[in-house]
């Protein structure tokens, strides 16, 4: 089973590579806000890549349980707060500048001040204490904190040295957490749960938001399908020995040989690889493909379509049925790395999403 780290991103349309000869194509599943910076990194590695998002975010409202924990941190009760995202961080930051604008209302009156001093006001306002470690995952949500619109920001974001959740289990700041204190995290719903399991275990108490929540895009089926159409032009499948990329490298294979039948398997060499950077982004890449060209409904879950057998290896519309082991996976962590190995899937595991680490994982 190999090991590397790299970085995600793309979007819903497809970037072909130079016609003279075929490129190794690459499916990029991450966000639309999050995917061009992967994309243009492997297309000037000369891949062919197809943006089709297997996620997009969906903000979750405020309740009074959010605000009060929030409230909580405001008034210095965590050791640490950790933000996971640039979503996470912005949705965060408005209801922090929200309780700073409170807090100085509270303060002029109870002091008499003027309230229509304006120029007070707004001096007050340009700067945020942050009353705990403050602790970004990434480069990209470390920005929206660091580039806010405040002159003057009296706090300082703490970056892991690499951006997962074992790279902040290594930081100081939450290496010397012990029994009895507390953290806040700034999330989605979902996600890894590597630090809450590792912090718990220790005595640790974590209390987290989740701002936002990841569903899969309404397009996705439509996008795949017409990818699909594409692919099937351009390779001849289901078997196209000149789509093969001799220098392509062999992702991890499972030890047990797959079960699953194709009646001309494509080779291993050309199977289009699929970048999936979460457990969520998984099962609806497992809807979409085993969907073939069906398009989802609102009432589908992807757990739900995850039990429903693959499609045949020819649709109605005389669209090949791919399967899931027809493609090679770049996954994120051990945990992604186990879900496509226990289904026999071959695979790259990466340990970050940086768009050079993907593209040596499959280039190595």
């Amino acid at each position: 089973m190999s090991s590397t780290s790299s970085h995600p991103t793309s979007t819903a349309r497809h970037k072909s590579a130079a016609p003279s000869a075929p490129a190794r194509v690459v499916i990029n599943t991450r966000p639309v806000e999050r995917a061009a910076p992967l994309t243009q990194h492997l297309q000037a590695a000369g891949l062919s890549v197809v943006e089709i998002p297997m996620l997009t975010l969906q903000p979750r409202p405020t309740t009074d349980a959010d605000m009060a924990l929030m409230r909580q941190w405001f008034a210095g009760d965590y050791q640490a707060l950790v933000i996971v995202s640039p979503t996470a961080a912005a949705a965060g930051l408005a209801v922090w500048q929200a309780l700073a604008r409170e807090r100085h209302a509270q303060h002029s009156e109870t002091n008499g001040d003027n309230q229509n001093d304006e120029s007070q006001k707004t001096t007050e306002l340009q700067t945020l204490s942050a009353p705990s470690h403050l602790i970004a995952v990434g480069e990209a949500t470390a920005a929206v904190l660091n580039e806010a619109k405040i002159k003057a920001a009296s706090y300082h974001v703490l970056q892991p040295r690499v951006a997962n959740n074992e790279g902040m289990l290594a930081m100081p700041e939450i290496d010397s957490l012990q029994a009895g204190d507390k953290l806040l995290v700034w999330r989605g719903l979902g996600g890894r749960r590597l630090l809450v399991n590792t912090l718990q275990a220790r005595g640790v108490h974590i209390d987290s938001i989740a701002w936002y929540e990841r569903i899969m895009p309404h397009e996705a089926c439509t996008q795949y399908n017409q990818w699909l159409q594409q692919f099937a032009t351009a390779a001849s499948l289901p078997s196209s020995p000149s789509s093969t990329l001799a220098s392509a490298p062999e992702p991890a294979e499972p030890a047990a040989p797959s079960t699953a039948q194709h009646p001309q398997p494509i080779p291993k060499q050309s199977k289009p690889v699929v970048i999936i950077s979460s457990a969520t982004a998984f099962e609806h890449w497992r809807q979409v493909v085993s969907q073939g060209t069906r398009q989802a409904t609102d009432e589908t879950s992807a757990k739900d379509t995850a039990k429903q057998p693959l499609a045949d290896s020819t649709g109605a519309d005389g669209l090949p049925k791919l399967k899931l082991s027809d493609f090679a996976y770049v996954v994120l962590g051990e945990r992604l790395a186990n879900m496509v190995a226990d289904e026999q899937l071959s695979y790259w595991r990466v340990e970050d999403l940086a768009p050079a680490t993907i593209l040596a994982a499959i280039s190595a």
